[in-house]
């Protein structure tokens, strides 16, 4: 490995600063938990903030970029089949595991993890990293969060009915005023508002990401006051961190082969590998909000909070392996 290729491996390896915030919301909501009059106020707030994540997104999609890679049809139909077919079969599996292997309480968030769309941002700058193919990236995690608006609360309300899980078919009700509206009003506004968004992209990114932590510290209040921390520990937190592995490293060796069997080139194998082992927190963390009711949302977003973290250090190792491939093929061909 270069020096410069160290670097970029140490620096991706460094804990998410975000992840480190959401983690203080825990330690805050178990400190502190919300309780009293400021419980109406926090909900209030809440709504308002989940609100205005959809309404960010949806600002922020570009129909540009879904029409620039939708040529690349079965590349991203093997994304989205990852994403919304794979991932929820294999988390569903792990959901029935034996309770010493996974506690029973954690099975509906791990449920909920296999039905989230993939992410935008990270998949985006892994794939820049491993030099693969950055336009086909952008337009299948755009489609995959567009399609996952939709598809994910069905899924999850599907599979948790019959689970016997915390979300049922009637909690899909509230969800369009609560997520797709927005997500609409802000796609509709957006050829009139991007260039405002676009000129306050940090004030808004903190803004958006504010509203996540809200919703965090909310759920683990209830979840807290509710009796969360007699229920789990240490080990079982450890346990959900094995299954998450577990379950990411099946994903991974999957699209690889999948990458492999119908001869993508290695660029468009990076963006399958990358967007279709990849889970949204951004997008997780207010989907369940709206859809998971009372104490029951800090449990559902525990596996989402280990998972992302999990992939984000495994995804960066993978992606200076890629990077460091890439460069030698290079020097080779530069060399002949």
């Amino acid at each position: 490995m270069t020096t410069g290729g160290g670097a970029r491996w140490l620096a991706l390896l460094k804990p998410d600063v975000y992840i480190l915030l959401i983690l203080g919301m825990v330690v805050l909501a178990t400190l502190l938990p919300a309780r009293g009059e400021a419980r109406p106020i926090l909900d209030v707030a809440v709504s308002v903030g989940i609100g205005l994540v959809f309404f960010l997104h949806g600002a922020r999609l570009s129909r540009e970029a879904v029409i620039a890679g939708a040529t690349q049809w079965r590349l991203h139909a093997l994304v989205l089949a990852s994403t919304f077919v794979l991932f929820p079969l294999l988390t569903l599996v792990a959901a029935a595991l034996p309770a010493w292997m996974l506690p029973a309480s954690l099975a509906p968030g791990l449920i909920f993890l296999g039905c989230l769309p993939s992410t935008i941002q990270s998949s985006i700058g892994f794939t820049a990293i491993a030099r693969g193919n950055v336009p086909a990236t952008v337009a299948a995690a755009t489609a995959s969060n567009l399609i996952g608006i939709v598809l994910t609360p069905v899924l999850a309300g599907l599979l948790l009915h019959r689970t016997g899980g915390g979300a049922s078919l009637e909690g899909l009700q509230t969800i369009g005023l609560q997520l797709l509206a927005p997500f609409l009003a802000g796609h509709l506004l957006r050829p009139w508002i991007a260039g405002l968004l676009a000129g306050r992209a940090k004030a808004l990114s903190r803004l958006d990401r504010g509203s996540i932590l809200l919703v965090v510290y909310a759920a683990f209040s209830d979840a807290v006051t509710g009796g969360l921390w007699s229920r789990l520990s240490a080990l079982d937190l450890m346990k959900l961190a094995l299954v998450c592995g577990v379950v990411l490293a099946l994903v991974l060796c999957l699209t690889l082969a999948a990458a492999r069997a119908v001869r993508l080139s290695t660029p468009d194998e990076i963006t399958l590998v990358f967007c279709g082992s990849k889970k949204s927190l951004a997008s997780g963390v207010p989907m369940a909000g709206a859809l998971f009711p009372g104490d029951a949302l800090g449990l559902v977003l525990l596996p989402i909070m280990v998972f992302h973290q999990i992939q984000l250090m495994v995804v960066a190792v993978i992606a200076e392996r890629y990077a460091e491939r890439s460069e030698s093929a290079g020097e080779t061909r530069a060399g002949g």
